[in-house]
């Protein structure tokens, strides 16, 4: 698939090797979610993601760029991550394995070119970097290898799993150093949302659950923001605040800084530049999970969780070892805890036939008699009445 293209000034003539050339403005990090926010449709998008995970290819679609260039390999053969798939279904140009010099030969928001079919990057005119092109076909081998390393890697989940229930066993078992905060869980429902997997569909079909239970609105960093774009407040944002807008801190939720376990909170700082009062909570967990063992730990009596990992493959498709407290605190909340696909199926306002035919004959008989009782409505009997006789004598005539 073909993606829509500027060509470089100056087109050469057909079969001219630039024909295949992309221009756009780069825009390079290590970090793809924080590239995320730069990121303007058009954009030459330069990452250094090993294992290119479902979440973050997802948000590179959303940015609109035309080509991802990764210093990296996108699937190493570890397992089979789920990113790269994502990304050239999308139409979108992945070129693979450039290298880390990348990042010294490009300066952000220089104009660079790439040739789609060769893999290779331009700069002024220059080759600053080769890489090789994913297709569907090259993805599909290299997940299919990929397969191989499923069961290392489970091996090396479950071992990150026991280190975190050793260190975390206090906080897991007990609620040991869940902050007081302000907003009331105790009885309620808590709905708590990550940008993650399929986020904008799932708050979709909850609309009925939300408008009727009412639950607490917990946004994950930058799942805050996608409840303000679906037209909600969050009662509460939880996370390290490196991927969530000023405007939904300033929402007037409250605030709890995901902090290491040693008390360092880099978020701290961006709070009190804005001026947003917020509580650390120190924990070696994901900033979902403290937010789930909050909910329960509060007296949540159900907790709905929108964008979460749920799968085997979800959960090593984080590609971290800090995924091991996602499991255990699953295991902690689970009575409480309901996928939000779970919900959306549960939760359903479907009539009956026989209901709807029952609502449309009250809603007539109701008619009838509001007519019956009033002035106006026997009179306009009276007329209708008289119509129909008028209609049986010129009837019969035709027939006698």
């Amino acid at each position: 698939m073909r993606v829509p293209s500027l060509r470089l000034p100056g087109r050469s003539p057909e079969g001219d090797p630039s024909e295949d050339r992309l221009v756009g403005t780069a825009r390079l990090d290590r970090r793809t979610k924080r590239l995320c926010g730069r990121l303007e449709p058009g954009d030459i998008a330069i990452i250094d993601h090993v294992d290119l995970d479902r979440v973050a290819a997802d948000t590179l679609v959303g940015t609109g760029v035309p080509v991802v260039v990764n210093a990296s390999k996108s699937i190493s053969g570890r397992y089979p991550n789920l990113g790269p798939e994502v990304l050239v279904k999308a139409g979108i140009v992945l070129i693979d394995g450039v290298g880390d010099e990348i990042f010294d030969r490009v300066r952000e928001g220089r104009s660079v070119s790439v040739d789609i079919e060769a893999g290779a990057i331009y700069s002024g005119g220059d080759l600053i970097a080769e890489g090789a092109v994913q297709t569907a076909a090259t993805v599909s081998a290299d997940m299919e290898a990929a397969k191989e390393g499923l069961s290392i890697q489970l091996e090396a989940f479950a071992a990150n799993t026991m280190e975190y229930l050793k260190r975390e066993r206090d906080l897991l078992l007990d609620g040991v150093g869940v902050p007081d905060v302000k907003t009331s869980f105790n009885g309620r429902h808590a709905l708590i949302v990550i940008r993650g997997y399929n986020y904008k569909e799932d708050i979709d079909v909850l609309r009925p659950y939300i408008r009727e239970f009412k639950p607490v609105l917990v946004g994950v960093d930058g799942g805050a923001d996608a409840l303000l774009e679906a037209g909600y407040t969050p009662d509460m944002i939880v996370g390290d605040m490196d991927s969530v807008s000023d405007d939904a801190l300033r929402c007037g939720a409250e605030i709890v800084v995901h902090a290491y376990a040693d008390g360092r909170a880099p978020g701290m700082e961006r709070m009190d530049k804005l001026g947003v009062p917020a509580i650390p909570f120190p924990a070696a967990a994901t900033s979902e999970d403290i937010a789930m063992l909050m909910a329960d730990e509060k007296g949540a009596e159900l907790i709905c969780a929108v964008g979460t990992h749920v799968t085997m493959v979800e959960f090593l498709d984080k590609g971290r070892g800090g995924m091991a407290s996602t499991f255990l605190t699953r295991l902690r909340v689970g009575g409480k805890l309901v996928d939000a696909k779970g919900v959306s199926r549960l939760y359903r306002q479907d009539m009956s036939i026989s209901a709807l035919l029952l609502l449309i004959v009250s809603g007539l008989a109701a008619m009838a008699t509001a007519v019956a009782i009033s002035t106006v409505g026997r009179s306009f009997v009276d007329v209708i009445a008289d119509w129909w006789d008028g209609l049986l004598f010129q009837i019969q005539r035709l027939f006698s």
